[in-house]
Parts: C-alpha cells; structure tokens; sequence
C-alpha cells in the first residue's frame, strides 16, 4: 500500500500575512473567525494572541498540557492542533513567569437572534438586559458579557485594567444585522474598570468611549465606566409598590421637596454625603415636613458639577459622587418604608459633546443628527437626541424603565420638553429645518413621547411622567389617545412666572397688576398642573424667595408665608426647591450646603413650621387636592377686589369632602369687617392663619373661625365677616351647619 502524505500540522493557512498583520495591530474586523478553536480538515485548531508571551500551552481544565502552539508573530500571536474540541485554558510563559489566560474567543455568544431581531427593530424594550457590562456565568465560566451598538465602526474592543488598556487583547464580535458588538471575557467581575477603542469607518482611532449603557462610573475627572450588578438588591418595598398603583395620581396629594443632593448638607468633612447619609438625614426631613415626594436633580452621571446633572454621560449610572448603585438603591428602599416616594429628573433632550461619551460614537452621528440644525443646542452647546431614529428612541425609552425597573423609581420629570417640541427652539431665522410638512414642530419627537409615556404607564403602573414644558402646548397631559402627549402632570410655568412678578412688587403698586394672580385660572384646568418654585427660580441672580419680597424684613417674610399659602390653596400639585421651606436668604449655590443655622433664627423656624402645616392640612383636607385638575373643585370668592389686593376663592373636594375658603390679602393693611360670600352657612373654623403669632405674624386674626349667615353675597347663598390680616393668607373650613 503506498504511503500517504501526513499533513503539515505545523502549518496554519488561515494565518496570511495580512491576517496576521491585521491581528497583532488590533484592526481585524472579525478575530472570533480565527482566533480561539475551529475544527478544519487539518484537525482542531487552537489560536491565540497573547501579547508579551514567548510560550503559550494548551491546557485542559484538569490540568493536563495538550499542546504547546507555535508562535507565529513575535507580537504574541500563536496557533497548534490539539487532538480533539474541548474547554481548555491557555498557560504563557516569558522567562521564568507564567499565567493562565482564559480564552474569550473559545466562548460563544450571549446575545441570540431574537436580541438582532429587537434590536434592529428598536422595540427592545429591556435593552439594559442584553447591552452593557454583566457579570454572569456563559457556558459554566463567570466573567463579563460586554456589548455595544456601534454600527459604523470597523472594530470595537473592549479595555481595561484586565488587558492593561491593549485594544488588540479583546476585539468584539460584530453582530451584523443590529450593528452591536459583543463579547464575554472570563474572569472579570464586579468593579472592573473598562472603556470601548473603537476605529471608525474610515479606519481612524476614536478618543476611548464609556459605555452608553454602563451601569455605573468613576467619580470625575476620571471616566472608565464600572461593571455593577443593578439586579440583586434585597428590596423590602413590596407594599409600597402595590399601594402607590392604586387610585389616580391627580387625585391625590403632591407636594414636592425638590433637591440637588450635592449641597443639601455635606458629609462628614466637608465632602458630599453619601447615599446612606442621604437617607438617614434627607428622609426623616422631608417626612418630618409633610411632603409626599422628593425630586432629585439628576441622579445620571456627569462630568461636570455646575451642570447639575443635567448634561449627562452616564445615562444608566447613578452618579458615583454619592456611592455606588446599590447605595443609590439603599436609598430609595429608605424613602419608600418612611412613605416618601421618589422622582427623578430626567434628561433625554440632549448631550454633552464630551470625547468619551455619545458623541459621535461610532465615527458617526449615531445618537445625534449630523447636520447641526437639528442636532446642536446652541444654548447649551449639546448634541440633541435624533428621535427619528428607531434605536435611539429605543435606547431612552430603555432608560426610562430601567430606572423604574432596577430602582423603583415612582416617576420621571422629564427636563427641557420644549426644546424637544419645536425645531427652532432657540434658534434664528436659518438656523433650523422645517418638518416634512414645513412646520416648526418636531414630529419625531413627539412621536418619541407619546411612545415613551405610553409604554412606561402601561409597563408600571403607578408611577408618573411630569413635563417641564414652559409654552402653551395643548395637551401636554392629555392620554395618548385623546390626542395628547400623555404625561401624568405638566409644570405651570406661566403661574410661576405671574405670581412671581406679582409679589416681587410693592404691596402699594400691586392693584395695578392684579391680573398675574388671577389670569392663571383661565388656563388652570387646561392641564394636570403642579406649582413649580424649583431651583431654577432661585439661581443666577435671580434671588432667593426671601429676597423676591419687598419692604421690610417684616414684610418680606410676611409676604412669602402669605405666598406659601397662597399657593398650597391654589389648583395644582406643589414643587418647593429646598431651602425655601425656611427662607434662605442668599441664592443657592451649588458649591456650598443650604444655611442650616437660619433654623435657630425664629422668623426663619416659623417659615419652616409654616410650610409643615401648609403640607399637613393640604393632605388632610381632600378639598385641597382631589380636584386639582377640574375647575368644578375651584370657585372664585373675590376675584376683582383690585384696590385692596385681596383674593377669595372656595375649594371643593370628593363627595362627603367639606369644601375650604382660601383668602389672601397682600397689601399690609389689615382688613376688618371684610364680607365674603360662602356656599354653606355654619361654622367655618380658621385652619391656618400666617399671621399667627407662631409663624412670627402680628396675630390677627378670627378668633379661631367665623360664622357664615343666609346672607346672599359674591353670588353665593351665605357669607361671613372676616378680619383679613395684614400680607397674609387665611384657610376657612366648613365645621358644621
């Protein structure tokens, strides 16, 4: 029998000069064909590229050598026939050291083909499931699933502390109809640090990129993204997730401490406090006030303090500056057992154009628009969102429900709403595009909206949507299918902006602009609206709430307790930025923690006491909050009385809800034998008074209530004389016929 030729097992065709080549200099678009193991007509082949290695050995998992791989490339390139396919790991030597490398492209994928099929198609809702960094165990291994969307780019690899930044070690896989790449690399778990070395299409190295799905991140300057868990926390808020869905939101009480937690106090020397100082602090606080929930200025990472969050990096991070996200967990968990619900503001408007964030990702304008009339904020010198664009949309719409989904947030306020609404937002003649139908408004994202509260209602109930939306948009809380945006609540910008001008005059002047307290209520219906003074009313020298007031210290703080209550009565959720709950004096500043010693100040305690009560009443009178969004649960008393700058009007709650008078007189003169029409006679007990002599007023008053006489008066059947305090405000409830 003749003999046959052996073949060559120190041969290798599928490493060609320009294979190798494009291997050793990290530029091969697809590694997982060559490296790792592949079953060819020569045998089972093994190939690995460890740089800085002279030997490499085949090793199965019982410890036995089963090859030793020849060295193709003196960069570290290696590859060997073992005898048969098999889990092995690969042991390096140079000189006398040696180490075990787990070989990532002997793994398999994670992602399957319904993920291509979501994916491509933008509908992958639990897009925080599959893209990102997760720790987890693939095919009997523990280590870390990494992946990515960048679809225009030429290579992806991930880098970090476990390769020694070397972008040649770990160069993803290309799923190629979604345009993610991915890879599961043995051995890494939690805490590790990582970023993405992507070349672009034309083959040039982009600025290292953070995760635009990481879960966490370094504390700036730093900003390599971190491998976090986010699912394992042991919640204990399992009757608050069931009650907080019962009812409707507009029926129920909504009064909002509003925080930026950087500088609301500071931790221990001096630094930021961390989540569970947060919790053990913030919370008992704002319970202790009466308020239903606390906003947080975004809670997302950001490079930059004086941004306050709101030009974020870090879309699923909660901000390392306070701790990590289970702490971030911790605190929520907190907020709920105390009874104290959580919203976060949340910014899907725009980006910071930063070199390792979403900017030009991929080499491309991949989550913006490339031409700079629809995809730059001159304002802010941001990258806008291209929300006409299916897997963006997706990756917000991912975001929201992640932080509904992994912290149990109870609602999103989303920032910016106008600028998203209108294509020449800011912008000069020739400086936008028309829509398809040569308008202003910019349809996709209004199709991005109603999607987005569309689904989050409908995925968890309970929680909210609440819009900062500062023009007259119809519908902006309307249902979806109404026509409207399908928020839960919009910002009453327009009342803000009223009121304030109103009281920032002289209580002489004041009967000539009394229309800014009463034009509100032509629209006041039109919306589920809260009552916004937020942190924006009280920066950038536009004054804090005390110095708003005119006059004497006297007035001043008599003039904000009277606004206070003005506005705890008036139709609408309620928004209070902190500090004005004891009336810092100075503007807020980022930098520096609220002026807490202003509490051993009494004028300053009594505002404080003040806003409790305010809160307390507001929650216990269903008069005061049922029927905030419908003008049946409002009536003008007084609405015309100009010349002694007095305002009336009743509110009504629910059926078998007594219904409660609110008067305000913001002139400094007290107001005796002041008749005001009432629509039930009886008792009518003083409930609140800001000029009681416990707010630090001048005690006058009515003796603790009035009676209301079938005496027709202001259209109603009864009416009562009143004392009307000087720049105050009083709350009359019905007591009894």
């Amino acid at each position: 029998m003749p003999d046959r030729k052996r073949p060559d097992r120190s041969a290798d065709p599928a490493l060609g000069p320009a294979v190798v080549s494009a291997l050793v200099a990290g530029r091969h678009a697809d590694p997982f064909a060559v490296l790792g193991i592949h079953d060819v007509g020569t045998g089972v082949h093994v190939r690995a590229f460890i740089p800085g290695a002279e030997r490499v050995e085949v090793v199965a998992r019982n410890g036995r050598t089963l090859a030793t791989l020849l060295r193709r490339h003196a960069a570290g390139l290696f590859s060997g026939v073992i005898a048969r396919r098999m889990r092995y790991v690969l042991r390096a030597h140079r000189g006398d050291d040696q180490w075990i490398v787990d070989d990532p492209y002997a793994y398999g994928p994670v992602l399957g083909p319904m993920d291509d099929w979501l994916l491509g198609e933008g509908t992958h809702a639990n897009l925080y499931d599959r893209l990102g960094a997760h720790a987890m165990v693939h095919e009997g291994t523990r280590g870390v699933h990494f992946a990515v969307w960048a679809p225009n780019a030429r290579r992806v690899a991930v880098v970090g502390d476990f390769n020694q930044w070397d972008g040649r070690r770990h160069v993803m896989r290309l799923r190629v109809g979604p345009g993610v790449w991915e890879i599961f690399v043995p051995a890494v778990g939690e805490g590790t640090l990582y970023k993405y070395e992507i070349l672009g299409p034309t083959g040039a190295l982009l600025p290292l990129k953070s995760d635009p799905v990481g879960f966490a991140a370094e504390l700036r300057p730093s900003t390599a993204s971190v491998v976090r868990d986010t699912t394992a926390f042991p919640w204990t808020d399992d009757a608050w997730m069931q009650a907080r869905a019962d009812g409707e939101a507009r029926r129920k009480p909504l009064s909002i401490y509003e925080v930026h937690l950087g500088s609301w106090r500071l931790g221990q020397q001096g630094r930021w406090p961390s989540y569970d100082e947060l919790a053990d602090r913030l919370v008992p606080y704002v319970t202790g006030l009466g308020f239903t929930h606390v906003e947080l200025l975004p809670i997302n990472e950001h490079p930059l303090d004086a941004s306050w969050g709101y030009q974020p990096i870090g879309l699923f991070a909660p901000t390392s500056r306070f701790g990590d996200p289970a702490g971030f967990a911790r605190f929520i968990d907190r907020c709920h057992a105390a009874g104290l619900g959580v919203i976060v503001d949340w910014v899907p408007a725009h980006f910071p154009v930063d070199p390792h964030g979403l900017a030009r990702f991929d080499g491309t304008a991949l989550y913006e628009h490339e031409d700079p009339r629809l995809g730059f904020h001159p304002d802010w010198n941001t990258a806008i969102f291209n929300f006409g664009r299916r897997e963006v949309v997706n990756y917000l719409i991912a975001n929201a429900l992640f932080w509904l989904d992994r912290f149990h947030v109870d609602g999103l306020r989303v920032d910016a709403v106008a600028s998203m609404l209108y294509l020449d937002y800011s912008r000069k003649v020739g400086e936008w595009l028309p829509n398809r139908l040569g308008g202003r408004e910019n349809l996709e994202a209004v199709d991005f909206l109603r999607r987005l509260n569309s689904i989050v209602y409908a995925r968890h109930p309970g929680v909210m949507t609440l819009a900062e939306e500062s023009t007259s948009w119809t519908g902006v809380s309307h249902p979806v299918f109404s026509g409207g945006l399908g928020f839960g609540f919009k910002w009453n910008m327009g009342w803000m902006h009223d009121t304030l001008q109103y009281m920032g005059e002289d209580p002489v002047h004041r009967r000539f602009h009394h229309d800014k307290m009463t034009f509100g209520m032509m629209y006041a219906f039109a919306e589920n609206f809260v009552l916004p003074i937020s942190h924006d009313e009280v920066v950038h020298g536009k004054r804090s709430m005390l110095d708003k007031m005119p006059g004497d210290p006297w007035q001043r703080f008599a003039s904000l307790r009277a606004y206070y209550a003005f506005m705890w009565a008036y139709p609408g959720k309620k928004l209070l930025f902190m500090g004005q709950e004891f009336a810092q004096g100075r503007e807020w500043n980022h930098d520096a923690a609220l002026d807490w010693g202003l509490l051993d100040v009494a004028a300053h305690r009594a505002m404080h006491s003040l806003v409790g009560d305010c809160n307390r009443l507001y929650r216990g009178e269903r008069a005061l909050h049922e029927r905030d969004g419908e003008s049946d649960g409002f009536q003008w008393i007084a609405v015309d009385d100009a010349a002694h700058s007095v305002f009336a009007w009743v509110r009504f709650g629910g059926e078998g809800a007594r219904p409660v008078a609110a008067c305000a007189n913001f002139t400094p003169v007290p107001r005796t034998q002041y008749r005001i029409g009432l629509p039930r006679g009886g008792r009518w007990a003083e409930i609140l008074n800001t000029d009681a002599s416990s707010f630090g007023g001048s005690n006058v008053g009515n003796a603790g209530g009035v009676t209301a006489q079938a005496m027709p008066f202001h259209g109603y059947p009864f009416s009562a004389v009143v004392t009307l305090p000087p720049l105050a405000t009083i709350w009359l409830a019905h007591a009894g016929e």
